[in-house]
């Protein structure tokens, strides 16, 4: 079905999500059709976030909004979807558009499989009625879907979409870029230069993928590796967690813009620890890159500034490799909380492939390495 009919359907005029590549054909057409100005569509930092929006929208307009997420967000969803949509509460409709990751039969990377599983049943325990949105799909059939679920919308109930993979299409397509030069898998090569044998926590989607790739060509282990699969925005906390309970190694946590956005609160919580052994670097390229390249609010923030409102001793943002070496080479032999952002472009090797372990096995290994 073409992304333009599906929005003619639905009918809403305010659109909000987190961008999936499972949805890249509607975010695209939402994208040139209304832009992300704020009017009638903003892409969210998470998708509860994005979920209290659609509420304030309705609460302002009486309008039925559409929340648009991979069903990884399902979990940022729950809250408000139980506490504050729900008819047993506020009874406020929202649509929700749920990419379909790891939809069972259909391959998919491990951190979608079991979600994939659980998918539908999330939305039956919320009281969210489902119609699944498959290939080949009619209109008839999607107006028929629409008028069953405006009686529940009617009610102050909420309904999903969840969209298969190739479900929808959309002829145009987005190109997304911005203005900086220094590519993510170069800026993670110079980061390994100077980590050498510390511990490295890598942020889901290509960046996992792509410090993958480096230890590979270069021929070294990935015991000190940590790959965050699924998970988005909690790498920080993840790497929070090591540097406190291993205070004589120095931790490395390689985020991004998109992933710091989703849970910002957890640099308020590291600005409090303040571990000596921690040096988080930030690459923002100011987009969802992993799932088509939508632009994040990043994009317009200063980063560094929030690291240091949040407590961090040393900020800094580059967008050189000769002042990234420079800001690598100090935060090693620095001995306190370090933040680094590096401006980056859009775009990664079309031939980028993905870690050939599990994520058990990745685990084992790096537990052995802490633990030996």
């Amino acid at each position: 079905m073409r992304a333009e009919t599906f929005l003619d359907v639905i009918g809403s005029e305010f659109y909000t999500g987190v961008p999936d590549s499972q949805l890249k054909a509607l975010c695209d057409c939402l994208t040139d059709r209304y832009g992300t100005d704020g009017e009638h569509h903003i892409i969210g930092a998470n998708e509860g976030n994005c979920a209290a929006l659609a509420a304030g929208y309705h609460l302002a307009t009486g309008r039925i909004p559409v929340v648009y997420l991979q069903n990884s967000g399902q979990g940022n969803i729950i809250n408000p979807a139980a506490s504050l949509l729900s008819d047993q509460v506020y009874a406020i409709p929202v649509i929700f558009v749920v990419g379909w990751r790891g939809e069972p039969g259909v391959g998919d990377e491990p951190q979608h499989i079991y979600q994939g599983k659980v998918t539908l049943q999330l939305l039956e325990d919320m009281d969210i009625s489902s119609f699944v949105l498959e290939p080949g799909v009619t209109e008839t059939d999607l107006r028929a879907a629409m008028d069953d679920f405006r009686q529940r919308l009617e009610c102050g109930k909420s309904v999903a979409f969840v969209v298969r993979k190739g479900a929808l299409a959309y002829d145009k397509g987005t190109e997304y870029s911005n203005p900086y030069t220094l590519r993510r898998e170069e800026i993670i090569e110079h980061i390994l230069k100077v980590s050498g044998g510390d511990v490295v926590v890598a942020t889901t989607g290509k960046t996992g993928r792509e410090l993958f790739e480096i230890r590979e060509r270069n021929g070294e282990s990935h015991e000190t590796d940590f790959l965050t699969v699924g998970s988005m925005g909690h790498s920080s906390s993840i790497a929070l967690g090591i540097a406190l309970n291993t205070p004589e190694k120095k931790v490395w946590c390689i985020d991004g813009d998109g992933a710091v956005l989703m849970h910002m609160g957890a640099m308020a919580v590291l600005g409090s620890c303040r571990p000596g052994n921690l040096i988080h670097i930030v690459i923002n390229n100011g987009a969802h890159e992993s799932v088509g390249g939508m632009p994040t609010a990043a994009g317009e923030m200063e980063l560094a500034g929030v690291a240091a409102a949040c407590g961090y001793p040393y900020t800094v943002s580059v967008a050189s490799f000769r002042e990234l070496d420079r800001e690598l080479e100090a935060a090693a032999g620095r001995g306190a909380l370090t933040f680094i952002e590096v401006k980056a472009a859009i775009g990664a090797r079309d031939d980028l492939g993905r870690p050939t372990s599990t994520p058990a096995e990745n685990k084992s290994s790096l537990m052995k390495y802490l633990h030996p």
